[in-house]
C-alpha cells in the first residue's frame, strides 16, 4: 500500500490523478542524492501504470525548491515537444503547499542506470541533441569559484596551480541549452539505447563546454582519468563544438568536486559501485587535474 508516504503527500497525490485511481505500492528509488525518489504504482479501475515522485528533504534543498522545481515543470512541459527523452509532468507542488514536502510527480522513463559500462559515444550523442533545444533557460550559475575550492591535503601544489587558472573572468562563449548536471547517473539506458535522461532542476543557459566538462569530470571518477578526458572528443565527433578555452570549463568543474568526490560517491555507491572509495576518488580526480592542467 502506500506506506512510507506521509498523509499529507498521499493526499496530494491523489489529487492529481484521475477519479478512482489510487496509490497501490510506494517503492524507494536509489541513486537521489538531492531529493527522495519514490515509484508509485498506480491503480485504476481499468488500467494500472508507475509513475515517479521527487520530494526535497533536506533542509537547503527544500529552501530552494520553489525555484528548483517550477524551473524543471517548465522543463519537462518544454520537453515534450522534442526528441529528448524526458519524463511528462503530472503534478508539481514547488513550495509543499499541498504535499509534506516540496514535490513533482512525473512519469516513469523506461530503462535503468548503467554506471559499470562507459557509454560515452552515447551520452556525447544525446548531449548534442539537448544542446539543439531552442530555448533560453535563465544563465547559469557555476558551482565553485577560486576561494571557494577545498583542495585536497595531498599534491596541494598542482591543485592550487589549477585553481590559479581559473581565477580569471570566464572566456567568451556562445549559449547553448544546457542540461548542467549531464552524466551517467542521470541517463537510462535499455543495452546500448538511451531511453531517458532525467533530473533538469538545473537546466540553464551558457557554454556547451560547461555540460561536456561536468560529464567528463564524472566518467573520469567513474571509468578512470583516460576515459574522462576522451568525452571532450567524443562530443566532437557527435557534432558538438566546444570553445577555443575548454582547459578553464574543464578546471571550473572538476575542482568543484575537490577534494574527495564525495558529493556523488554516496549515490553511486548506492547504485552498486562500492569500489569508489574516498582514496580511490581522490586520485581519480588528482590525476583528472593533473592531466587537465597539462
Amino acid at each position: 500500500m502506500s506506506a512510507g508516504l506521509e498523509p499529507r503527500t498521499r493526499d496530494w497525490v491523489h489529487s492529481a490523478l484521475p477519479p478512482a485511481h489510487e496509490i497501490h505500492t510506494v517503492t524507494p528509488l536509489r541513486g537521489g542524492w538531492t531529493s527522495r525518489m519514490c515509484r508509485l504504482d498506480i491503480q485504476g479501475p481499468d488500467t494500472s501504470y508507475p509513475l515517479v515522485l521527487r520530494s526535497f528533504l533536506k533542509p537547503f534543498y527544500a529552501r530552494h525548491a520553489p525555484g528548483l522545481l517550477a524551473r524543471e515543470a517548465g522543463i519537462l512541459r518544454l520537453l515534450a515537444g522534442t526528441t529528448v527523452p524526458a519524463a511528462r509532468l503530472h503534478a508539481v507542488d514547488p513550495a509543499g503547499a499541498g504535499a509534506a514536502h516540496p514535490s513533482l510527480l512525473m512519469s516513469l522513463l523506461p530503462g535503468r542506470v548503467d554506471l559499470t559500462v562507459d557509454r560515452s559515444a552515447e551520452l556525447a550523442r544525446q548531449l548534442v541533441a539537448i544542446h539543439a533545444i531552442a530555448n533560453r533557460p535563465r544563465t547559469y550559475q557555476p558551482w565553485t569559484d577560486p576561494d571557494r575550492v577545498r583542495v585536497p591535503d595531498q599534491d596541494t601544489a598542482l591543485w592550487r596551480h589549477a585553481v590559479g587558472l581559473i581565477r580569471r573572468e570566464a572566456p567568451p562563449w556562445e549559449g547553448r541549452f544546457l542540461h548542467r548536471d549531464f552524466h551517467h547517473g542521470n541517463v537510462l539506458f535499455d543495452g546500448d539505447t538511451v531511453t531517458g535522461v532525467v533530473d533538469w532542476v538545473e537546466t540553464s543557459w551558457g557554454p556547451a563546454d560547461l555540460d561536456v566538462a561536468h560529464c567528463a569530470t564524472a566518467t573520469a571518477l567513474l571509468h578512470g582519468p583516460e576515459q574522462g578526458l576522451k568525452f571532450a572528443g567524443h562530443y566532437q565527433e557527435a557534432g558538438g563544438v566546444l570553445g577555443a578555452d575548454h582547459r578553464y570549463w574543464r578546471l571550473l568543474d572538476a575542482l568543484g568536486f575537490a577534494p574527495d568526490a564525495e558529493k556523488v560517491a554516496g549515490p553511486w555507491r548506492d547504485l552498486g559501485r562500492t569500489d569508489l572509495t574516498p582514496t580511490l576518488l581522490t586520485r581519480r580526480l588528482t590525476d583528472y587535474v593533473a592531466a587537465a592542467v597539462s
